[in-house]
């Protein structure tokens, strides 16, 4: 018996949705944005799968499936970082309760960013972002914060079809 498969999604600037397409395509799943589903219709899927990007601590939209119950609920996130080397705790913890996050199964992926593109308030955080680094002596800086300076204000793009692989995978094997 084939499982019933819903991918959501919130997408600010792009990488979430193209992600989203290429998870819901591979899965042979329903595909919506996460203003389109309602909460009920959750309950209607063996597996909900949802992609979020980062914002200053916050999954976009994810409210939708930690407020709702669902069966099978595997949540990926985007952001810019290298997930290979993030620390995802703290905003793990700001967005799941633990009885939640006990049930649901996460994986992040990498984004990507056009500073010509974003809105007044992401450029605002972004430019609060490079302060904060900037303040930071240069022994203090990791990885994370040397790429950030290195691709500040510019276009820059880390999507990878080849991730979605340890999805499809999990859900494969569910």
């Amino acid at each position: 018996m084939s499982k019933k498969i819903l991918v959501a999604y919130t997408s600010k600037y792009g990488s979430t949705r193209k992600y989203a397409e290429w998870i819901a395509s591979a899965l042979n799943a329903d595909l919506f944005t996460a203003q389109t589903v309602k909460a009920k219709t959750l309950s209607q899927y063996d597996v909900v799968i949802y992609g979020g990007g980062l914002y200053a601590g916050g999954i976009a939209g994810v409210k939708l499936v930690t407020h709702n119950p669902c069966k099978n609920l595997i949540v990926f996130t985007v952001g810019l970082a290298n997930p290979l080397t993030t620390d995802y705790s703290a905003i793990i913890k700001k967005n799941f309760t633990p009885e939640l996050l006990a049930k649901t199964k996460l994986f992040h992926l990498r984004g990507g960013i056009d500073y010509k593109k974003l809105r007044p308030i992401h450029k605002i955080m972004m430019a609060m972002m490079k302060g904060m680094i900037q303040k930071k002596p240069e022994s203090e800086r990791d990885i994370e914060d040397k790429e950030f300076l290195d691709t500040y204000n510019s276009k820059v793009n880390f999507e990878d079809k080849q991730t979605i692989d340890s999805i499809i995978s999990y859900v494969n094997g569910l």
